[in-house]
């Protein structure tokens, strides 16, 4: 009988002290996150973004590299707002921390239909000013959601991450002209050559097709980039995320970033994807080598295996040794 009456008091005291170390940790994390950005701030010229790399929410090194970007490219307080889609439940993003610490504005979108269910969990969602939308985006939708959230025009900064039709859709964006983008590229699809999936408005990563099958090369977002009016900066070193800047906004780069380097994945040569097995690197281009991809600059069907080499000697260097089968 005491126990049962005990039971109830146990259960709360245990909920308030979880809670409390819960909002501990998160202070401890975002003023560390803090102290990073101060001293990433601070550099005025970098040889490559590896050196402003840092994470707070972002998967990566993502959360430094946009910092450092933003202080360099000194936008405007009107131009502080972001869309990013390919969000999950936004506990890891490439804006989270933006949102948090510089107090920006945004739009996330996921296909999750639980996605405003699961900000709405975080104690801190109330605080700042972000709208969200669950929907599959293609290229037919997209801009009728960034508008009907009450975007258009110039914004601060744009993310790209649905592991499938990138490119596509990228290129289908007109509704805003974001000063900085973010995407995601497929290194499996090599160095060499501007190649994408070809489009399917209904395509899900890992439904149809094998796991490494999605996204573009990272030649392909930079000739998109360039024909829209970026200029490439670099990517992760982990191999995941490409940097762009509106070329009106990139006078700053001669002067304070050295080189553009762009890194095969960080995941060779093995990749653990949920439930899958490991794939070893060679593997991986066996894996995906016959599958159709688009030469985005002449819209021609190709396969990997009929490019042929895929990866120049800087990319090979930088990969395993295994990828030297390639």
């Amino acid at each position: 009988m005491l126990k049962a009456f005990l039971k109830p008091k146990a259960d709360r005291i245990r909920s308030y002290v979880s809670s409390r170390v819960d909002q501990r940790t998160y202070d401890s994390l975002l003023l560390q996150g803090r102290q990073a950005s101060w001293h990433v701030r601070a550099k005025k010229n970098i040889s490559s973004l590896a050196d402003v790399e840092f994470k707070v929410f972002s998967q990566w090194g993502e959360d430094g590299i946009i910092d450092w970007i933003i202080e360099r490219a000194n936008l405007p307080h009107y131009l502080q707002t972001f869309i990013e889609f390919g969000v999950e439940s936004y506990d890891e993003s490439n804006t989270r921390f933006l949102l948090e610490n510089r107090l920006w504005k945004g739009f996330v979108i996921d296909a999750d239909p639980e996605l405003h269910k699961n900000l709405s969990r975080n104690p801190h969602y109330w605080r700042y000013n972000l709208k969200d939308k669950s929907a599959f985006i293609n290229c037919e939708n997209i801009n009728d959601l960034i508008v009907g959230a009450g975007f258009s025009g110039d914004i601060g900064l744009l993310s790209i991450d649905i592991d499938g039709n990138d490119y596509w859709v990228w290129d289908a964006i007109s509704v805003v002209n974001p000063v900085i983008c973010v995407c995601e590229y497929n290194s499996h699809f090599g160095n060499l050559h501007s190649v994408s999936i070809p489009y399917d408005p209904e395509f899900a990563w890992g439904k149809k097709h094998k796991l490494l099958y999605y996204g573009a090369s990272i030649q392909a977002l930079s000739s998109l980039a360039r024909r829209k009016g970026y200029k490439f900066l670099g990517t992760t070193t982990a191999g995941n995320n490409a940097f762009f800047i509106r070329e009106d906004y990139s006078s700053w780069v001669a002067g304070g970033l050295d080189r553009a380097i762009s890194y095969p994945s960080c995941l060779s040569p093995s990749i653990v994807v949920g439930p899958a097995p490991a794939i070893e690197l060679c593997d991986a281009y066996k894996e995906i080598q016959d599958l159709p991809i688009v030469q985005t600059d002449d819209g021609q069907v190709v396969s990997l295996r009929s490019l042929g080499r895929i990866h120049d000697e800087i990319w090979l260097q930088r990969m395993s040794k295994k990828a030297i089968a390639l």
